[in-house]
């Protein structure tokens, strides 16, 4: 098994680095990614209960692969997790999978991708995700799916990355969400440019017009 060394890897600043060791072990020798741009998809271990939302997770895969994009996620073989990562692997595209020693069982990793990072814990996926993505994509998902998102957004107002995130309001699912953080700018809890920090996407056609657009200028 090679090593690549994290700071070949899309470059991020060195304070969210802390902790992740500067050697990692992956399936096989890591060629030029930083060419290729990198969708980080967080979405749920879950299917929830509407078709819809695993549908979404699979043709978001297809669009991650038909633009010659990398996906970047969580690399089980469950949930919306796993959908994303079929419509990939079925349009033939490229997977970069990191994922926790204590959930390679329960999440069952899938074996069918390009790279995997195994981390001892839940954090060091986090950003590892993060660190070697150009954008990020939220799906339909539950409580790990918020923490992910409200981390990258606060390490977005703290001007640690201007790295786009887009919000997959699949069948309003996020609806609840969004609202509350309105209530919080409305309350005086945050500032109303929070939601300068994010884009709303209510399908997956229009979560591909807004990567397309972001990946062109955004500096990451």
């Amino acid at each position: 098994m090679d090593f690549i060394r994290i700071a070949h890897l899309v470059p991020f600043p060195n304070r969210l680095c802390h902790g992740i060791s500067q050697r990692i072990p992956v399936q096989q020798e890591v060629r030029d990614l930083v060419m290729t741009k990198s969708i980080c998809v967080f979405c749920g271990a879950r299917n929830g209960n509407k078709p819809v939302f695993n549908e979404a997770a699979e043709e978001l895969g297809n669009i991650i692969a038909k633009n010659s994009w990398r996906l970047v996620y969580g690399a089980g073989d469950v949930g919306l997790m796993g959908a994303v990562a079929r419509g990939v692997q079925n349009a033939g595209g490229s997977i970069f999978g990191v994922i926790p020693q204590h959930l390679m069982q329960i999440e069952r990793s899938m074996q069918n991708r390009d790279h995997l990072i195994i981390t001892d814990d839940m954090h060091s996926r986090k950003k590892l995700m993060y660190i070697n993505s150009h954008a990020v994509v939220l799906l339909p998902g539950g409580a790990g799916s918020m923490d992910e998102f409200f981390e990258i957004l606060t390490w977005a107002q703290l001007k640690l990355h201007d790295r786009p995130i887009i919000i997959g309001n699949i069948a309003s699912y996020w609806q609840p969400m969004l609202d509350l953080i309105d209530h919080m700018i409305n309350l005086g809890f945050a500032d109303a440019n929070m939601r300068d920090y994010f884009q709303v996407a209510n399908n997956t056609d229009e979560i591909q017009n807004l990567l397309r657009s972001a990946l062109k200028t955004a500096h990451v």
